[in-house]
């Protein structure tokens, strides 16, 4: 367990901004920051940052918290695991007591293959610097490839032993188990036979997009025609490879930096584009480029240059990820190296300077791709030229911004020599298209009414849910505002009474409970600081290790919406919340009030009706009596509220 002085520091250390930033790139906008969210696919930024708040919260998909939310949610870890992550990235030594059995037990099966996939990293990058058989086969490779040790180091690559189950047989010495090294893809286990799946093999490690080690790519340096020359880890709960991008840890910084990504296909060439000073460049890791990869990329900027070899196999690779690409809302352009060369050969054939300028003169929009391509073949075929012209218009098609499918179907027309309303005409063809087989789609597949519960199974409502959220919210903005004065205990004596002070008081005055345990659990809280004015519930709750408590918070003090500075230039006068609390405060009380009336009226005159139904008059007459109370309560609180009707 970390103590909680502990806990404090890491929370004062831990800068939403910069931790978010590793992840998302964010825009000023007014006092927050906006970006794309991580946790869902989205076209138009919902996912906001406050910095004076310390929290963000998606508008889309809903998900928000502070920063330690941020890395639970994004690395799937627990909040001590978060914790620990957050200690480590700031420097912040954590003291633990001693974990319990029960604990020891509860631990995330994932966590164990993260540190299972740590461990082989470690193993297999000390194997190629400080034994005989890493130095002399897999550094000598390395370094005949040309690839530098600051490179190899950088991306700490590394040597697994050949033989049958050497590394397996040393982590099992260490205390790794074999449940983990077989669920990582390490080592290969049939019955009693283990061997090692990348003996003999230089390791390329795979990083999460915050650096842990999650997977391996292996390439073998025997020639051997039955043996793949790479190899990778199997997919896992840790490694989905339609997912994750080789490289992306190290570049995603210059990548925000540059604002620009460059796409390669595998291990050697990232590394090659690194030592070449192109360090905003990554790899699909030998698989066909997927929409997931392409939405790791946009988190950090919009603007993709597709590098692929200039055989048949690397064009039929870059047309077929240009429509991934432009689906997505990016903008794409493509380099097409010369025949015979891949990025990684031909960054090791120039100069840095070189390969920068070769790129910016030859890197190339789609357009101008595909029909410089495919043009030569269709010069003197009309039919030919019309099927180019309509696979250029297909890939139009799929951009989702208005805007610059203009721009590229004016592209288009000056290139084809195709008047530009043809153009519009078709691509609106193919957008209706796709929108009906959308339609179709949804009615065919929408999912079947799930079956009616029964009165035990329903889930519990909470009827005053929005009048308790408001409360809420309003105590953790203006908790210990002073909003009344009144007479004191003594003559002439004042007393300042607070939103807090009010608030509670005249819940307890009434003996006024939440029907949900949360709400209650919080203005406990909140009664037990009443007089402790150091207390500042905002932040409080934030980081409240109940993650109920702490989404609450966030999704409560997360404000989408600001006063329009329009009405401000034009001298209209605006109030603010926090000008008319005196007003606002006891309103929002006596309409929560209100609305517990409302529910025990009704809940009344159901019992009233049971009641009757079983001629128990007794019991009739006693919910009458406390029916006639509540309609007087009913009455007294819409004089206060000015006859305003709570539906």
């Amino acid at each position: 367990m970390i103590d909680q002085v502990t806990i404090d520091r890491i929370m004062d250390a831990a800068e939403i901004t910069e931790v978010v930033s590793e992840y998302v790139t964010l825009k000023k906008r007014g006092v927050n920051l906006l970006g794309l969210c991580p946790f869902h696919n989205e076209k138009t930024p919902s996912f906001t940052v406050s910095p004076a708040k310390g929290i963000f919260k998606c508008f889309g998909c809903g998900k928000g918290g502070n920063a330690v939310n941020f890395v639970m949610e994004h690395e799937s870890l627990s909040y001590p695991e978060a914790l620990k992550w957050l200690a480590a990235k700031y420097h912040i030594e954590i003291q633990e007591e001693e974990e319990s059995d029960e604990q020891k037990l509860l631990k995330d099966e994932r966590e164990s293959m993260m540190i299972v996939s740590a461990y082989a990293q470690k193993y297999f990058s000390g194997f190629l610097w400080n034994e005989d058989e890493g130095r002399t086969i897999g550094l000598s490779y390395l370094r005949e490839r040309g690839i530098r040790d600051d490179i190899i180091k950088k991306f700490e690559l590394g040597y697994c032993p050949d033989g049958k189950d050497t590394f397996t047989r040393q982590a099992q010495k260490q205390g790794y188990k074999m449940e983990f090294l077989e669920k990582t893809g390490l080592s290969i286990k049939r019955d009693d036979w283990v061997r090692d799946r990348f003996a003999g093999r230089v390791m390329f490690p795979i990083h999460s997009i915050s650096g842990r080690v999650i997977a391996f790519g292996g390439r073998i340096l025997k020639v051997d025609k039955n043996t793949a020359k790479y190899l990778n880890s199997p997919e896992s709960d840790i490694y989905h490879k339609s997912r994750v991008l080789y490289g992306i840890f190290q570049a995603k910084r210059e990548i925000t930096l540059r604002d620009k990504c460059y796409l390669v296909e595998g291990y050697t060439d990232v590394l090659s584009m690194h030592q070449s000073g192109i360090e905003n460049a990554v790899a699909s890791s030998g698989t066909s480029l997927t929409p997931d990869q392409i939405r790791l990329i946009k988190r950090f900027t919009p603007n993709v240059t597709i590098l692929y070899d200039g055989d048949a196999a690397g064009i039929k690779a870059s047309i077929r990820g240009i429509d991934l690409v432009l689906e997505e809302g990016l903008n794409v352009k493509v380099l097409l190296l010369p025949n015979g060369e891949d990025p990684d050969s031909f960054a090791r054939s120039m100069s840095s300077g070189e390969l920068h300028r070769y790129i910016q003169e030859h890197e190339t929009d789609f357009i101008r791709f595909k029909t410089q391509l495919l043009m030569k073949d269709t010069e003197n075929d009309p039919v030919e030229r019309a099927r180019l012209i309509n696979d250029i218009v297909r890939s139009i098609a799929v951009v989702p911004d208005s805007v610059t499918r203009t721009v590229y179907i004016q592209e288009c027309s000056r290139l084809m020599n195709v008047q530009e309303d043809v153009l519009f005409s078709e691509v609106r063809k193919l957008q209706f298209r796709q929108s009906g087989d959308a339609r179709r789609a949804a009615f065919t597949e929408r999912p079947r009414p799930a079956p009616v519960q029964t009165p035990h199974a329903k889930p519990a409502i909470n009827k005053c849910e929005i009048e308790e959220r408001e409360i809420v919210r309003i105590l953790m903005k203006y908790f210990h505002k002073e909003i009344f004065e009144v007479e004191g205990e003594q003559p002439g004596e004042r007393e300042n009474i607070s939103v807090g002070q009010f608030v509670l008081q005249e819940l307890e005055n009434d003996g006024i409970r939440s029907d949900h345990e949360l709400i209650n659990r919080i203005l406990d809280l909140f009664s037990q600081n009443l007089e402790n004015q150091s207390f500042k519930p905002g932040q409080f709750f934030i980081n409240h290790s109940d993650q109920q408590i702490s989404k609450l918070a966030v999704d409560l003090l997360a404000e989408k919406y600001t006063e329009s500075k329009r009405w401000k230039k034009g001298g209209a006068f605006v109030e603010s919340e926090e000008d008319i609390l005196d007003l606002l405060v006891p309103k929002i009380v006596q309409e929560y009030k209100m609305r517990k009336v409302k529910n025990m009226l009704h809940e009344l005159e159901q019992q009233i009706k049971q009641a009757s139904k079983t001629n128990d008059m007794e019991q009739v007459m006693e919910f009458q009596n406390q029916y006639i109370n509540l309609k007087k309560a009913e009455k007294y609180l819409s004089e206060q509220l000015g006859n305003r009707a709570i539906i």
